[in-house]
């Protein structure tokens, strides 16, 4: 005997959608539209002035003690309260401390300067003179005279160019050859950012910053040279240099030149001398002088040696094309 199926319960097409379908049908809750009816009919009770205050006091109450939970939440302890002082007067003591020691070290260091110079001058009158011409190429003493500035400015990433790639970044690199100009072109003495430069200082990167020995500089880099700006300024163009510069401003590095009239740049301080040794006469070489850490110990020197001289006193950083350069 043949059998027939049984015809199930007919489902809906949109059945699987009825909550959505309820919500779109029925929005308002049916609490809610039953009190929405009550009002539209005129059978609601009416707000009275009394519950009116009521409601308003309650909810300046709500906001105050959500206000007053606010603050206690962000206020700090009182533990980290006197911690945070007690470490501000830690801090202000020993920047007081450290302050009181550089004056005196100052102080010092031109005691010892006025007791050389006495006795140089007293018992070698040559060799006085020697010192105070070769104390300017070496940077100890400040220098006031005509010569010429230049400014590079860090510039904004070129368009199609990743914000971070550093294209437009001024780099030690850059400060190398334009130091290096410099004193190719005749300058006498050197500053980067108030920074004396000498025959040892070293031009090298830390991560984004450029550093001058162990002072971090920032952009605008402001570089100093005393001697004749006009001819400086003529031979800087013909050098290398000259064009270096000129190309930074493909990257958006903003170069500025300007001859000034008088400049003042400050020194380095009296040098200290690990060792020193005379040379004989039956020597082959003269023997080295050490220098100290920051200083170029050779007095003898007639005139600032450019950075370039020296390769292991500058370490620099990666060019743009991608060589290292040191």
């Amino acid at each position: 005997m043949p059998r027939h199926a049984v015809p199930g319960p007919v489902r809906a097409a949109d059945e699987s959608m009825t909550l959505i379908n309820e919500v779109y049908r029925r929005p308002l809750d049916p609490g809610y539209q039953e009190a929405a009816d009550r009002r539209a009919a005129g059978v609601a009770p009416r707000r009275t002035v009394r519950g009116g205050a009521a409601l308003l006091v309650l909810a300046v109450l709500l906001g105050a003690f959500a206000t007053t939970s606010a603050v206690a939440l962000r206020r700090p302890a009182p533990a980290v309260l006197e911690a945070r002082a007690l470490l501000e007067a830690e801090i202000r003591e020993r920047t007081a401390l450290a302050d009181d020691l550089r004056r005196g070290n100052a102080a010092l260091s031109a005691e010892i300067a006025q007791l050389q110079g006495d006795a140089a001058s007293t018992d070698d009158p040559e060799l006085f003179a020697q010192l105070q011409r070769d104390a300017v190429a070496a940077g100890v003493v400040p220098v006031v005279g005509p010569g010429l500035r230049v400014v590079l400015t860090d510039g904004d990433p070129a368009d199609g160019t990743a914000p971070d790639d550093g294209s437009a970044l001024v780099l030690d690199h850059d400060l190398q050859i334009l130091v290096n100009g410099l004193w190719a072109a005749g300058a006498e003495a050197v500053t980067v950012n108030g920074e004396r430069l000498t025959s040892t200082t070293a031009i090298r990167s830390a991560g984004a910053a450029v550093l001058v020995d162990s002072t971090a500089l920032s952009s605008p880099y402001t570089v100093e040279a005393i001697g004749d700006a006009a001819s400086m300024q003529t031979r800087l163009a013909r050098l290398s240099a000259g064009q270096h510069l000129a190309s930074l401003a493909q990257y958006g590095i903003d170069v500025r030149v300007s001859a000034q009239r008088e400049l003042q740049l400050a020194g380095r301080g009296q040098l200290t001398l690990r060792s020193a040794q005379v040379p004989g006469e039956d020597l082959e070489a003269p023997q080295e002088v050490a220098p100290s850490d920051t200083q170029d110990a050779d007095l003898g020197a007639a005139g600032p040696r450019t950075l370039g001289s020296r390769s292991s006193d500058v370490a620099g950083s990666v060019r743009r094309d991608g060589e290292e350069t040191r």
